[in-house]
């Protein structure tokens, strides 16, 4: 079983859910009410990391599996906690100023790279094998 990329699954769902607690703290604080998603900057950044997060977990968390699978279960769990710790650079840039998000989300795209790459490998060196 792989337990480590259990754990970093878990730890990613929980920061993905903390991203969303901040949407409608930055609502009451902007005064912008459900469901308008613009009218201040501050709020529309918020917003844009708990999407943009949204938006990576599918492509994400099925890399971060196939990997554990295929490749190695604390390789995975060490790739997934670096792609959490992009997400923070991410969310920590893009609070302060809209350009401020390059670092974090290069981080996180560069991990799903690896990602893909060494499942994609994984699957057919698997494939190969069972010829």
């Amino acid at each position: 079983m792989p337990h480590w990329t259990a754990l970093v699954s878990v730890l990613a769902v929980l920061f993905y859910f903390y991203t969303g607690l901040r949407v409608p703290r930055a609502r009451r604080k902007y005064g912008i009410a459900a469901p308008a998603i613009a009218g201040h900057a501050d709020f529309e950044r918020v917003f844009r990391v708990q999407m943009n997060t949204l938006e990576w977990m599918p492509i994400f968390l099925p890399l971060l599996w196939l990997f554990a699978f295929y490749v190695t279960d604390r390789g995975a769990a060490a790739l997934g906690l670096v792609w959490i710790a992009g997400r923070i650079v991410y969310m920590i840039g893009y609070s302060k100023a809209a350009a401020s998000r390059g670092p974090g989300f290069a981080i996180q795209a560069i991990v799903c790279g690896i990602l893909l790459i060494g499942a994609l490998a994984g699957i057919v060196s698997a494939l190969a094998h069972s010829a």
